[in-house]
């Protein structure tokens, strides 16, 4: 399954999600999987707010355009990024034109 997709100005994540751990980073495995680590522990929804932080500033929107569309309670998840800025996409190893 492909890591992520830009549907119009959004980008549509599909990723592995590992909280508590060392630090915050997102990572793009050989087969083009997203795994993003992040170090809020799981618990009352405090890993997916951190996640919406995270993915919010290294995008360059604000936390309330990053929603968990599915997986809120599980590792696999789906996130939408509305208006994500193609440039910080890019700087993240996420292009704009999948070949």
């Amino acid at each position: 399954m492909v890591g992520w997709r830009w549907q119009g100005t959004d980008l549509i994540l599909t990723v592995r999600v590992q909280p508590r751990a060392a630090r915050d980073e997102l990572k793009i495995d050989a087969d083009g999987r997203l795994r993003l680590r992040i170090t809020a522990p799981p618990v009352e929804g405090k890993a997916n707010e951190h996640l919406r932080h995270f993915l919010g500033h290294a995008l360059g929107v604000a936390r309330s355009q990053v929603s968990v569309a599915t997986g809120a309670t599980s590792r696999n998840k789906r996130i939408v990024v509305q208006n994500a800025d193609p440039a910080k996409a890019l700087a993240l190893g996420l292009p704009k034109n999948r070949e």
